[in-house]
């Protein structure tokens, strides 16, 4: 076979392989753009959702300590506000399971009874 023969060929190849990446990239793109629609799409649908409405049992204190004070404060009232919280959030934990027991007709622990 003649030596332009094999120039041709491999011209060809090289065409080939050319339109064949040209054409997964086009077809890439065009699913890449798809995608950014859907999400611009997707953000516009959800952007305009209300903000959900505060439903949390916890009270939030009206008083709250400046940022930083707490390096300032006493070991003694740290310790006591620590305390104060932390019950504050188990007797929260504990009406919480006590509704969520009542609502279900599932029997009470005792310690989470009040006999007063």
């Amino acid at each position: 076979m003649p030596w332009w023969f094999w120039i041709l060929l491999w011209i060809a190849l090289i065409a080939l392989s050319l339109l064949l990446h040209l054409t997964l990239g086009y077809r890439l793109f065009r699913k890449f753009m798809s995608t950014v629609h859907e999400l611009g799409d997707a953000g516009k649908r959800f952007s305009n959702v209300s903000p959900p409405a505060e439903t949390s049992d916890v009270e939030t204190a009206e008083a709250r300590p400046e940022p930083g004070s707490a390096i300032f404060a006493s070991p003694e009232e740290m310790r006591h506000d620590y305390l104060t919280a932390k019950a504050f959030r188990q007797e929260v934990r504990r009406q919480k399971r006590v509704k969520r027991k009542a609502e279900r007709g599932q029997p009470q622990s005792l310690h989470d009874i009040e006999f007063s």
